[in-house]
């Protein structure tokens, strides 16, 4: 094999780069020497051998009696020298000698071109290799610290550079140093490419615990939120779909043995507590490790909470210099003011949404006032069948007085699709739900009307049953009765 196709491969082995795409570099180089030779590389034609063992130049002319263009034409008389079957208007190509044929400069631009497309293509390559690994954890060695305090990785194939405001402040480096760092983004540079790395991102942390918890890794816990003051302490907010399973118990495990892992990596106090959706309960889980008494809502536009603790919890839930409540106010997204119970006793600490019912509750028992009783409809009744509630909806039965004045006076068969039965059914359900009292009598008609209608009501008593004249159906008395409530024909007791 030649020297040039072991070079090739050399090449691509090393670089990672393809033997085509050095190819293509190779002719791009070897056209421009040759555009610097004869002022155009239109008619220029490379062709390497199959097993990459030599590379030949040739010029296509056309052939022609007289020649104009000597850069594009060829005289018949010498191209027949070359190709005796040639005829003129046919194209000829003619083998360069590169070495007879270029000049001095014409190679060194050559060469300079070659060299420049073969770091593209190496750039190109390395680029589409790790521009997927963005946002993914890497692990490389100390280099150096290089200007504004950034220090360089040693990756391998490539070089990152972690800028000082993504460095965790308390951590010192020194040459050959193991460093597991997040990937946040990827640049072109003259001499290939560089990762720019992160040791303060949350989504850092966020990666350490789906390495050490297999419960994350697998889509069992899920991170909530991750908030952090790098170097120092973080907060990390998880909980499960599972109902059998504690988030926090699996991020700590057994003996503690998962979450020390992680903070021997990040060097920084780590709180894993439960996310709840309630705001009581997630804002006193956020302000561990103090633990709260009470939680009230100020303003829940606003998002403003106060976080009630003991005088011996005070201090632990402000934190060090108010690093503990100013992460809980991170990661539950509101403004906590954490004051104690001496403090709170001389507050009115009524919910803004409490107080806002109230509001509401006042306001409805006023209009109710002014506008009489309340109706309250038949089919709010929870118990009701959904049959009988769309034959009911939207008819003037739909109130329970109503409805219940109608099942006792036999108005209640004008509701068409309501039999007596389900009547008297929904009649009992509005009994045992709701205490309907009684009008006087004396309102509707005067008691004289009354006495007379008892004394001539035949003897019956109320529930007694007797039957219809025109239906033959029999039916159950009920005092004040003027219709068969199955057939509606008006009756008369004597």
């Amino acid at each position: 094999m030649s020297e040039m196709a072991d070079a090739i491969r050399q090449l691509s082995d090393e670089k990672g780069v393809s033997e085509d795409s050095i190819k293509v570099t190779i002719e791009t180089a070897l056209k421009a020497a040759f555009k610097r030779r004869f002022g155009s590389s239109e008619n220029c034609v490379i062709r390497f051998a199959d097993d990459l063992s030599e590379v030949k130049v040739f010029a296509r002319k056309v052939v022609v009696d007289g020649v104009y263009d000597p850069s594009q034409e060829i005289e018949f008389e010498e191209a027949k020298e070359l190709n005796s079957e040639v005829e003129i208007g046919d194209e000829l190509e003619i083998e360069i000698d590169p070495k007879k044929e270029f000049e001095r400069s014409a190679v060194s631009q050559g060469k300079q071109i070659a060299h420049q497309g073969l770091n593209e293509s190496f750039k190109d390559t390395l680029y589409n290799e790790y521009k997927d690994k963005i946002h993914e954890v890497i692990i490389g060695y100390y280099l150096r610290t290089g200007n504004n305090d950034s220090i360089y990785v040693d990756l391998g194939k490539v070089e990152g550079v972690l800028p000082k405001k993504y460095q965790s402040p308390r951590e010192v480096y020194e040459k050959g140093d193991r460093i597991k760092t997040y990937i946040t983004d990827i640049k072109k540079t003259p001499s290939g490419i560089q990762l720019i790395l992160s040791r303060s991102d949350p989504e850092f942390v966020k990666k350490c615990f789906e390495n050490e918890v297999p419960e994350i890794a697998d889509g069992i816990v899920h991170i909530h939120k991750v908030v952090r003051e790098a170097g120092y302490r973080a907060k990390v907010a998880v909980y499960s779909n599972k109902i059998d399973v504690d988030p926090v118990g699996a991020c700590v495990g057994q003996k503690g043995q998962r979450i020390q892992a992680v903070i021997r990596e990040l060097d920084e106090k780590i709180d894993v507590l439960k996310y709840e959706e309630d705001p009581h309960l997630f804002i006193a889980n956020a302000l561990l490790p103090a633990e709260v008494v009470r939680v009230v809502i100020t303003n829940s536009e606003t998002r403003e909470a106060k976080a009630i603790v003991t005088e011996s919890q005070f201090s632990i839930a402000i934190g060090k210099g108010g690093q503990n409540v100013r992460l809980a106010n991170k990661l539950c997204d509101w403004n906590i003011d954490v004051i104690t119970e001496e403090q709170a006793a001389q507050m009115d600490l009524t919910e803004t949404d409490t107080r806002r019912a109230a509001e509401q509750l006042f306001s409805n028992n006023e209009e109710t006032e002014e506008s009489g009783d309340d109706v309250v409809p038949v089919t709010s009744i929870e118990d009701l069948e959904p049959r009988l509630a769309e034959i009911i909806k939207g008819t003037e039965f739909d109130d329970i007085v109503v409805f219940h004045d109608a099942v006792r006076d036999g108005s209640i068969s004008k509701l068409e699709g309501l039999s007596r039965e389900d009547a008297e059914a929904i009649d009992k359900l509005i009994n045992e739900n709701f205490e309907i009292t009684e009008e006087n009598s004396a309102e509707e008609a005067p008691a004289e009307e009354e006495t007379d209608s008892a004394e001539d009501d035949g003897g019956l008593e109320e529930g007694e049953e007797f039957e219809c004249p025109e239906c033959h159906a029999t039916v159950a008395y009920h005092i004040g009765m003027t219709t068969c409530p199955k057939c509606g024909v008006e009756l008369a007791f004597e």
